[in-house]
């Protein structure tokens, strides 16, 4: 394989010929991409670049020119003066180097890349989701705060541009916090569809920002229908022969040392900025001669390899070291990206070395992979790693560095230090939680809420106003509120028709899951309801231990948003006052189980920063139709009369509100208490006639909860395959536009701007009160068979005030 990057074959013809997949485009790019075939449900192939130093080794020369040379091209683009007013922002893993080397050629901004590391105490800028990747939630963590708060132009640099969804992901969701006029979109290649192109079109018009691509080449990948089936059972075919060849037993491993400048950050994870490459660049020199000292003599071909997402330090080391020393030097670095290696000229994975993760990562433990090392010939292999991950695990007899040292004679381990943001301090107190009747219309001993009082701050808007503005990016949903539903009569008369034929089986479903809770967890759980439509079922959940066991659980509300996760300072609360491993948290029912995912990716990374244990990120829930947990009172998708209405049915409170000018880093999240509604208030109504019902179930409980125990309850997460097919089969492209489930749907007709409303073939009573408010708002309700849900929610994909519904006419709001 020593030649494999020079064999004279396209390194492409491989997947090419087998999967029937297509390379189309500028005429050079076969001189940039390979391919290869990903071990990942996801996706079936994988574009290898050859000049972004990660897959496949390069002469660090190419590597770092060619990012130097598109961030000239966004200079010029710019113009100095806007130059000047930008942030460049690199993605993780892949393209951490490429966007800090494209931040080096517009030379006057400074750099930030995403990053799959928490960090203790630093709170997120950001995040986003890369929906197709092995590994897909990102962090924005600059130790300067105010790093992405400009409104200059924002460079977003990325190796391969294929769908658009990253990008969108992200402007959609820092334009909501902090909007700006331009934006720049940086790639070694665009390989967008027309279609891809144009929904960027359209989101840039939205938002009412420029938005500029820039790409070393442009092209489209051609895929045959299958392509995903056809691409799993070549891997599978071929998984068993992939492995490294040509081991050489007994290579040294020594370490060089850097003497890394002071207090000089590792890379952007943190932000780096003009003045610290002009540190850099002074410096750069004398490391890499301590390297070259530090190479065994007549070496002839060396290999700089990088870490994951420190890819610039190692690069920089690497092309300094290309410039100073005889050797032949080549660049490349270990990846999380599980790729099928496949020895043949045309294929661009050849080799893999995989060892196990040396970082301690968020995800917790997993194979690592370098990739075209073993048999490239290389005599010494520099391993470049920061110093968190120098750990025991990187020196193992299975780790990196032995497994380095098995396909080449001699190792060297350079130590980058982790670069540690500054912190401020935070406040030793967190002031007591409200309740009623000073906050809400429950009593006080029913629930204490984690929140601030926001009551006195105009926060409501226009149905149609938000819809806008959070499609656009222009807002996040919890920035406002929506206008409180003022229902009719006969929408009352609903609501209380549905609460009498429901209550059995509510008062069933809510025993079932206190019961649940309580047999498997023990002791006394710490009911913590997700605010607001959780608060009834953990104020019933509290009342059946009370009457059944005159038990008292503690119960408290807190705030969990959608994209930011959950209120960190009710979490220090909770484990000030509380044992973590008490908590349990509550919610009313499952959709697609969005938050479900929230909840556990929040919790994870609270605490990493926090360094506190215990929580349990599972969520007990009345009804759980997505198949999304294993703690529920039912899986049957039906009518919950409190999803009927907003804060009449809920202690009169609003949902909850995340805007920065409110709540600040050491603030609980934010609600109001709507006082003005106490004659339209049902809310303790509810709690006393499901509970009336408790002394009548209690045998079908018993029954429920001894089957329930006995069963396989692991989420098979049906619903969100359901609704990922649904976004897709309706054109909407976007999950969180299509809210699944009686109680979503509800929510889409009394906050959004529905589209149109699926229902189940010959549903009943359940859907009596959606098709009353269908019929309010001029929505279409469609019935579909063998819906998995009871209804669905389609929010308008492309809402704007002249937007129209399905039959053409205008949405009424």
């Amino acid at each position: 394989m020593r030649n494999a990057v020079n064999d004279g074959v396209w390194s492409g013809t491989w997947v090419a010929r087998r999967l029937g997949v297509e390379l189309e485009g500028d005429e050079h790019l076969t001189d940039l991409l390979g391919m290869a075939l990903r071990r990942n449900p996801k996706r079936a192939h994988l574009l290898v670049s050859k000049v972004l130093g990660k897959h496949v080794p390069q002469s660090p020369a190419v590597v770092h020119g060619h990012g130097l040379r598109l961030g000239e091209r966004v200079r010029a683009l710019l113009g100095d003066a806007e130059a000047a007013r930008a942030v460049v922002l690199g993605y993780a893993e892949t393209a951490t180097g490429l966007g800090h080397s494209v931040a080096d050629g517009l030379a006057l901004a400074p750099y930030l890349h995403s990053t799959r590391r928490p960090v203790a105490g630093v709170t997120p800028a950001g995040g986003f989701e890369e929906s197709h990747s092995h590994a897909t939630s990102h962090l924005l963590l600059p130790e300067d705060p105010a790093l992405l708060a400009g409104d200059g132009p924002l460079v977003l640099v990325d190796d391969e541009f294929s769908t658009g969804n990253t990008v969108l992901n992200t402007i959609r969701d820092l334009h909501a916090r902090h909007p700006r006029d331009r934006y720049v979109v940086v790639a070694l290649v665009d390989m967008r569809s027309a279609e891809d192109t144009a929904r960027l079109d359209r989101f840039a018009a939205g938002i009412g920002a420029r938005v500029d691509l820039v790409a070393a080449a442009s092209g489209t990948v051609r895929l045959p229908e299958g392509v995903l089936e056809k691409g799993q059972a070549l891997v599978a075919e071929h998984e068993r022969a992939d492995a490294a060849p040509g081991a050489v037993p007994g290579g040294q491993v020594r370490r060089a040392e850097l003497d890394w400048p002071a207090g000089l950050p590792d890379g952007g994870r943190h932000g780096f900025t003009p003045a610290h490459r002009t540190r850099l660049e002074a410096a750069l020199p004398g490391m890499a001669a301590r390297i070259a000292d530090a190479l065994p003599d007549g070496s002839r071909r060396v290999l700089v390899l990088g870490f994951e997402e420190l890819m610039y330090a190692p690069l920089r080391l690497a092309a300094e070291l290309e410039r100073t020393v005889p050797a032949e030097v080549r660049y490349s670095t270990t990846t999380r990206s599980p790729v099928l290696a496949v020895d043949d000229p045309g294929y661009a994975i050849r080799t893999r070395l995989a060892f196990p993760a040396h970082d301690d990562p968020a995800d917790g433990p997993g194979e690592r992979y370098a990739y075209n090392v073993a048999g490239a010939g290389f005599d010494t292999v520099v391993a470049v790693v920061d110093s968190a991950a120098d750990t025991p695990a990187l020196h193992a007899p299975d780790g990196l560095l032995a497994r380095l040292a098995a396909h080449a004679p001699h190792v060297l381990l350079a130590v980058v230090p982790a670069h540690e943001p500054h912190l401020p301090e935070r406040p030793a107190m967190l002031p007591e939680p409200l309740r009623g009747p000073a906050f809400s219309s429950y009593a006080p001993d029913e629930v204490g809420w984690l929140l601030q009082d926001l009551s006195s701050v105009s926060l409501e808007a226009p149905t149609e106003e938000r819809e806008e503005a959070v499609q656009n990016g222009g807002a996040h949903y919890a920035e406002s509120l929506p206008v409180e539903y003022q229902p009719s009569e006969r929408y009352q008369a609903l609501f209380h028709a549905a609460l009498e034929t429901s209550a059995d089986r509510i008062a069933r479903a809510v025993g079932v899951v206190t019961e649940t809770v309580l047999t498997e967890r023990g002791g006394t759980p710490v009911l913590v309801s997700l605010a607001r439509a959780g608060t009834p079922v953990g104020v019933l959940m509290r009342r059946w231990a009370e009457q059944r066991y005159g038990v008292q659980l503690p119960h408290y509300a807190v705030s969990i948003v959608r994209g930011r996760g959950i209120d960190a300072n009710a979490l220090r609360w909770l484990a000030a006052h509380h044992d973590p491993r008490d908590v349990v948290f509550v919610d009313g029912w499952t959709g697609k189980g969005a938050i479900t995912r929230e909840l556990a990716a929040a919790i994870e990374e609270f605490e990493r920063a926090e360094g506190v244990t215990g929580f349990d990120p599972e969520i007990a829930v009345l009804a759980d139709p997505g198949s999304c947990v294993r703690t529920y009172g039912t899986r049957d998708d039906f009518l919950i009369p409190s999803a009927c209405l907003n804060s009449t049915v809920s202690g009169l409170i609003s949902r909850t509100v995340l805007r920065a000018d409110l709540v600040g880093p050491d603030d609980f999240h934010g609600a109001k208490f709507y006082r003005e509604l106490a004659g339209a208030d049902v809310s303790v109504a509810f709690l006393d006639a499901i509970s009336a019902r408790f002394p009548e179930v209690l045998g079908e409980v018993d029954t429920a909860v001894k089957e329930l125990l006995a069963e396989d309850r692991t989420p098979t997460w049906e619903g969100w395959r359901a609704v990922e097919r649904i976004s897709e089969e309706y054109g909407i492209h976007d999950v969180n536009l299509v809210k699944p489930g009686v109680g979503e749907t509800t929510r889409v007709l009394l906050r959004r701007v529905p589209w149109k409303i699926l229902a189940q073939a010959g549903a009943g009573a359940d859907l009596d009160h959606v098709r009353l408010l269908a019929e309010q708002r001029g929505v279409p309700v469609e019935e579909v068979d063998g819906l998995p849900y009871t209804c669905v929610g389609l929010i308008h994909p492309r809402y704007t005030r002249g937007a129209t519904g399905a039959d053409g006419r205008a949405v009424n709001v």
